[in-house]
């Protein structure tokens, strides 16, 4: 089975592999996300009812406010939060938000991951090398 490898800038170093969730609307973090299961909880998000525990997040980058962070914090000590983020536009909102969550995190990707990575394929990140390793899922 062939991979795709994806090249990015570390944000949070680590190692992390899982099934992708992923989308093209922004997350936000205060009101956006239940922190207990990890869910989206937005009203209009394409991803709403989801949750990300366990799971590598692709997506464009946070929206909102400051609560970022503090709602990620809270995945994280709820044991809800995503395996890996990968995020192509880096803020002080999503900055704060990866390191708090302690999920291995990249950005400013060689090629876009949302062009690349569908919900479903399984991840690999290597943030400390700023590789992503794609396995396409079967169809």
């Amino acid at each position: 089975m062939k991979k795709i490898v994806l090249r990015g800038r570390k944000v949070v170093g680590g190692c992390a592999e899982g099934e992708a969730l992923v989308t093209k609307d922004r997350i936000s973090g205060w009101g956006g996300i239940d922190p207990r299961t990890g869910t989206i909880i937005e009203t209009r998000h394409e991803l709403r009812g989801q949750s990300f525990k366990g799971k590598v997040l692709v997506f464009p980058g946070a929206k909102g406010s400051s609560g970022w962070s503090s709602q990620f914090h809270v995945a994280r000590l709820a044991g809800a939060a995503p395996a890996a983020m990968l995020f192509n536009e880096m803020t002080t909102k999503i900055a704060l938000g990866a390191v708090v969550t302690h999920a291995p995190a990249l950005t400013d990707f060689d090629q876009d991951p949302l062009e690349h990575i569908a919900t479903g394929d399984w991840v690999r990140v290597d943030a400390d090398q700023g590789i992503v390793e794609i396995t396409k899922r079967q169809t």
